[in-house]
């Protein structure tokens, strides 16, 4: 009898084994996206920009070196949104704060809001692109025909000067879409 019991705990053991790890896999695959975009965030993979607070950028001193930033500004397809840089180059200085400002118009007859995502080129340029303040973070309402300026506050990274990766690096581009946010 014993024999043929351990058979069945055995199949249990398994059965039990391999469930755990479906849901551990489940729970991993549910995970992955706000851990990756964490990563992302933390290491500039992708062109993913640095956030900082007025604090900690009020403790990054100016160098001597300057660097070209080119904005870009975009919408996608079916928002009725003039969207552009105000200049689009600037030339910086690497530690110091800075500011552009984006202008956006609501050209339809209605109500849009909009939310924009953002990237930097080169990545390996995102991790020292360190915004302060940014309309990114925000969904923008514009009223029909409405105008707005809208700033973005940033400075580079001093660290950006001692990395190879970025020694040959002479412009970065930070370039937004706008897309339109959806109800709910």
């Amino acid at each position: 009898m014993s024999a043929i019991s351990l058979p069945e705990n055995k199949n249990t053991r398994v059965a039990l084994t391999m469930l755990g790890m479906a849901l551990a896999m489940l729970a991993l695959g549910f995970a992955s996206v706000p851990l990756y975009r964490i990563f992302c965030q933390v290491t500039g993979l992708g062109g993913t920009t640095q956030r900082v607070g007025e604090a900690q950028a009020a403790t990054v001193a100016a160098t001597d070196r300057q660097i070209s930033i080119r904005f870009d500004a975009n919408t996608a397809p079916g928002l009725s949104w003039d969207f552009r840089p105000e200049k689009p180059t600037e030339t910086v200085t690497i530690g110091a704060r800075d500011m552009a400002i984006f202008l956006a118009k609501n050209n339809s007859d209605r109500p849009i809001t909009g939310t924009a995502t953002f990237n930097v080129t080169p990545t390996q340029a995102g991790q020292y692109f360190s915004k302060i303040q940014c309309f990114c973070f925000t969904e923008q309402t514009l009223q029909p025909g409405q105008e707005v300026r809208m700033p973005v506050l940033f400075y580079v990274d001093p660290a950006f000067i001692d990395d190879p990766d970025t020694e040959t690096v002479d412009q970065i581009t930070l370039s937004y879409t706008f897309y339109e946010s959806k109800k709910g």
